[in-house]
């Protein structure tokens, strides 16, 4: 078993299928560092700031895990030196679909490149969990869909006041 594991990604918002990564994850490593950036292009709906806050209102009050086991931190370095700041051996990657294996691919092996004392595995999301991505719960959102199925209450609620 890894001791300590990374789970990088912009968490913009968090989805039952970044939530079903990290309980996966918590079945093999004893603590998890999820780990939320703005470093990409990407556009937000929530700083980071805002994302850590949802972060943990998902993961603690709605989901009740294990605080002891789960640190939410934000970054805007290298994974790899984020391994290195937290002595994580391990990097979690989430896979929804093939389409996102060839760029998860390319970052592994850049990372191990990088530092090959640190692996990178993949975890698959249920099937229930496969189509859900950040992106589109920011649409359905905007067009004031339910989100139930997708997101917890905080997540929801955080929304809601975002874009109200």
């Amino acid at each position: 078993m890894y001791n300590v594991a990374i789970y990088p990604g912009t968490f913009d918002p968090i989805t039952f299928g970044h939530i079903d990564i990290i309980k996966k994850s918590l079945k093999i490593v004893d603590k998890l560092i999820v780990a939320t950036t703005d470093a990409s292009d990407k556009e937000y709906l929530f700083s980071v700031e805002e994302r850590m806050d949802v972060l943990k209102k998902s993961l603690f009050v709605d989901l009740k895990l294990n605080k002891k086991r789960i640190k939410i931190v934000s970054f805007d370095e290298l994974t790899i030196n984020l391994c290195k700041k937290y002595n994580a051996s391990l990097i979690i990657r989430g896979l929804r679909a093939v389409s996102d294996f060839e760029y998860e691919f390319q970052l592994a092996g850049m990372n191990k490149k990088l530092d090959k004392k640190i692996e990178t595995i993949f975890l698959m999301s249920d099937i229930e969990n496969e189509i859900i991505s950040s992106k589109f719960i920011k649409e359905i959102g905007k067009l004031k869909g339910d989100l139930k199925k997708f997101v917890s209450k905080s997540v929801i609620k955080a929304i809601k006041q975002k874009l109200e």
